[in-house]
């Protein structure tokens, strides 16, 4: 039988799990080549031949998205397979019209092929876009597990933008292990919440390998969490599964993919924000969620924000350092930085565009529509440098950081600066607790 030749279209994660899961070792399938899109300095380098197994002894090479159709053309490529997150319908189709009128099938892989099933419990939690608060709900979850004694192991969705074959199974359990795995801004606001709870948290690149070690890991494990990443659904099958929806964007519950999937498969479905978005939205988003998944169970919560030195926003001219996924293809123009600025009595919320330099400027070029305020960029060292400057030469009086991790640890800010820190409240019943009661008393058996 002839080998199908495959380009797999991604962004240095669900790419890399389709193929670990579908591809490598298959013999039907000969994968020529990655195309990587979303995150920078991802083209350019190669899937290593130590994790693409016997079938690939030269690795593959990643190219860049742009030159996919000269690709499917130069390798005579059969398939493309799209595999990556938080991206809207027309242009997912979009990229299927190129590589059909390229000659190829353009494909999309489902979760029996992708799903690798534990030999714990699993909870998954995703969300139907970048920014809903996925990351508060996955922390609301570890605390209930663990308020009852359970021991809670999180997975979180890759972020693999270093060394590929040393960063295919990396644990983290103390603040150091993140130093010591080299960690960008973007994964140490999703790991080091979770290592400041108390619970171990697992990343990588080998999700098989990943979830074996977890299951065994040295601290005891009753339970894995899966905290998603973009709006992908889940890499391991889940026992319960959750969805979070924002009412700030409402409608792209089911004009995103793969976020429209998570939420149909969503046993629990969490209205966040309640309390900073419009009745409309919110209104919106419920009526989507009863036509899309009518037998999920809905919560609906607050983001609750907190802020350490207020007096530092009050009457001040401040400059807003928000996330910076949830800004650029998360699409949001708002985060909780901005919506502290306006409850705290800032006197003006200054636009950092006059000030940004280096790659940060290349963020709002790619990203016109990022609002007032900056995007903590850090995918790697220069990002990292460059976010500093740029803070530094921001003509403000003070900055508010709403990053998930204490920004001032990573980079150096010399200006005034308070946290914001947000949380999950849930409104009335059901809630997390309600939701996770059976859950808990079928692991204690």
């Amino acid at each position: 039988m002839t080998q199908r030749k495959v380009i797999i279209i991604g962004a240095a994660g669900r790419d890399f799990h389709n193929f670990n899961t579908f591809y490598r070792g298959n013999s039907a399938y000969n994968v020529v080549a990655f195309t990587a899109a979303q995150i920078p300095d991802i083209a350019g380098r190669k899937y290593p031949a130590a994790l693409a197994g016997n079938l690939y002894p030269n690795g593959i090479p990643i190219y860049d998205q742009s030159d996919l159709e000269k690709l499917i053309k130069e390798l005579d490529a059969d398939e493309c397979v799209f595999s990556y997150s938080d991206v809207p319908y027309a242009t997912v189709m979009g990229i299927g019209a190129k590589v059909n009128a390229a000659g190829a099938d353009f494909t999309l892989l489902g979760y029996k092929n992708t799903m690798i099933k534990s030999t714990k419990p699993v909870i998954a939690v995703g969300a139907v876009r970048t920014g809903c608060g996925k990351s508060q709900t996955s922390r609301r979850v570890a605390e209930i597990l663990m308020a009852h004694n359970l021991k809670v192991i999180a997975i979180r969705h890759p972020m693999p933008y270093g060394d590929l074959e040393a960063q295919k199974v990396q644990r983290f359990a103390t603040i150091d292990d993140l130093a010591k795995h080299n960690c960008t801004i973007e994964e140490m606001e999703e790991y080091e919440p979770h290592i400041a709870r108390g619970n171990v948290i697992y990343a990588g690149v080998d999700y098989e390998a990943i979830i074996r070690a977890a299951e065994t890991d040295p601290n005891g494990c009753d339970v894995i969490l899966w905290d998603g990443g973009n709006n992908d659904f889940p890499f391991y099958r889940p026992d319960l599964m959750v969805a979070v929806v924002d009412p700030h964007r409402p409608g792209h519950e089911l004009s995103y993919y793969p976020g429209e999937v998570t939420l149909r498969l969503a046993d629990v479905v969490v209205i966040n924000k309640i309390d900073s978005a419009d009745f409309d939205g919110i209104q919106t988003v419920r009526d989507n969620i009863e036509k899309a998944n009518p037998k999920a169970v809905v919560v609906e919560a607050a983001s609750t924000i907190s802020v350490d030195k207020p007096e530092l926003i009050r009457g001040k001219r401040v400059l807003v350092v928000e996330d910076g996924p949830t800004l650029t293809h998360g699409e949001m123009k708002l985060g909780a930085g901005i919506v502290a600025a306006r409850r705290f009595g800032a006197a003006e919320i200054i636009d950092p565009r006059p000030f940004v330099v280096g790659k940060l400027a290349d963020t709002f070029r790619i990203y016109p529509n990022i609002g007032c305020l900056l995007p903590a960029m850090g995918y790697g060292e220069q990002q990292m440098k460059d976010l500093s400057a740029t803070i530094e030469k921001t003509d403000c009086d003070s900055v508010v950081i709403a990053t998930p991790i204490d920004l001032g640890r990573v980079i150096k800010i010399a200006k005034p600066n308070t946290r914001v820190e947000y949380s999950l409240q849930e409104i009335g019943h059901p809630d997390m607790d309600d939701v996770l009661k059976m859950f808990i008393k079928k692991i204690k058996g």
